[in-house]
């Protein structure tokens, strides 16, 4: 694994935290290069240094936190929903500017359809419907209808500034899970 020169990790990190806060602020189409370059104070060439346009930093910003839960998710895949759960919900509560803008204030359009699929594809191996309480009920639809839920509850949490620990929102979560899958 090459090492990221820490200026560089800097100026990465200055310019994504800009584009975010921007996007919290006003519409995305009205957003510019040298608003970003303005509020992370550094020159507009060197966000090009590092991305083609802000389009291209949106898509990276999205890839960059969906890889990171995907990360989570595999290194929990061993522990329960709850336990597992806390973690998700605790990196929502540290990225929140993030994930307040993308699903709560429609940063972009489609983070949350990704973020649906994304939780559908995590879930494909929970579902059992040869037997049990979802014999007979179909696959597709009971995955649809827990991300659904799931990304509704956590655009809730964001929305209404986390009114409950991260613990509290997976235990309940958890639960309801489990008495779904």
């Amino acid at each position: 694994m090459t090492k990221v020169d820490r200026r560089i990790a800097k100026t990465q990190e200055a310019i994504k935290k800009a584009f975010i806060e921007l996007m919290n602020e006003k519409q995305f189409d009205k957003i510019t290069l040298q608003d970003i370059s303005d509020r992370a104070n550094v020159n507009r060439r060197t966000i090009y240094l590092h991305y083609m346009d802000k389009f291209d930093l949106l898509d990276k910003l999205i890839e960059e936190h969906i890889n990171k839960l995907q990360e989570m998710f595999e290194s929990l895949s061993e522990t329960d929903f709850i336990a597992g759960g806390q973690a998700i919900f605790e990196y929502f509560q540290k990225n929140y500017l993030f994930f307040s803008t993308m699903l709560v204030s429609g940063g972009a359009q489609n983070f949350r359809a990704q973020y649906i699929e994304f939780s559908v594809e995590l879930l494909k191996n929970e579902v059992i419907t040869a037997e049990g309480k979802n014999k007979g009920l179909s696959e597709d639809i009971i995955l649809r209808f827990v991300s659904a839920a799931y990304v509704e509850v956590v655009e809730w949490w964001l929305k209404n500034q986390m009114p409950y620990p991260p613990r509290v929102m997976a235990e309940q979560v958890g639960l309801l899970v489990k008495r779904i899958l």
